[in-house]
């Protein structure tokens, strides 16, 4: 079995640190600092760099790393002509394996934040790195892809199994479920969750892993088709809309445009 540990930098990424036996492998490093500083204290010898996708927060520490410890990096083909340093380019339905950590993570495409984006899944664990294409309570805004295409990429890590873990690469938590129960306030369930996820932050405690169990009951952008999420879209679009593509598109343009009532 492998460790994951969040390795926080900047003002809200997670950096995702695998471990086992003394080898480790790390998930979108976009501060080297702060993943060298967690090699040297856990004595680890780095072994991959797996990269979701192109943003600097992403891959900014990328090759100050390699470069100090030899790791392979794996990273998305669709994005190799923006992602310097890559030694392994990955395609939807390849698997990396890592034999050091005695991992095999199988390959995503999921379009729509950018047009490559990629997840990596670990089934024998159940572990989901999503980078930046499904969060806690929401999803990744669309800058290069369509909502066609993002609907499609939700729906198809919504169809992973019940008990993933869902690690996405930043604590938007908080603001997410402060726009889902604006659009949604009479759900007894989100409020509920709402008010759990606020007493974890409180503490200090990070809302990340979830569960995609619990996205699936609760993220309104993998609910468009259900009836209450529906109506809510129309009420506030002024008009009829019922496509499940049409209702994720404009619920994303509306969490574009909300003023969080939380800071």
């Amino acid at each position: 079995m492998i460790t994951v540990t969040a390795l926080p930098a900047f003002s809200d990424n997670y950096l995702w640190l695998l471990e086992r036996d003394g080898h480790a492998a790390v998930v979108d490093p976009g501060d080297a600092a702060v993943v060298q500083a967690a090699l040297d204290a856990r004595q680890l010898k780095l072994a991959a760099i797996l990269i979701t996708h192109h943003h600097p927060d992403h891959v900014g520490g990328l090759v100050t790393l390699a470069a100090a410890t030899g790791a392979a990096v794996y990273g998305p083909r669709a994005e190799q002509a923006r992602i310097k340093g890559l030694d392994g380019l990955v395609d939807d339905g390849d698997a990396v394996t890592l034999d050091r950590l005695g991992v095999r993570l199988d390959v995503l495409a999921v379009p729509g934040h950018t047009l490559g984006h990629v997840a990596y899944f670990e089934p024998r664990q159940r572990l989901l790195f999503c980078g930046d294409t499904l969060f806690i309570g929401g999803c990744g805004r669309l800058f290069e892809g369509s909502a066609e295409q993002m609907h499609g990429s939700l729906a198809r890590l919504a169809a992973l199994p019940d008990d993933t873990a869902v690690y996405c690469a930043h604590e938007y938590t908080l603001s997410n479920y402060d726009f889902a129960t604006t659009v949604e306030p009479e759900n007894r369930l989100l409020a509920e969750e709402f008010r759990r996820l606020q007493g974890l932050r409180a503490e200090g405690r990070a809302t990340v892993p979830g569960s995609l169990a619990r996205e699936r009951a609760l993220n309104p952008f993998l609910r468009s088709a259900e009836p209450a999420l529906v109506a809510a879209v129309r009420r506030h679009e002024g008009h009829d809309i019922a496509d499940p593509v049409e209702v994720f598109a404009a619920l994303r343009r509306w969490k574009d445009g909300h003023q969080p009532r939380i800071r």
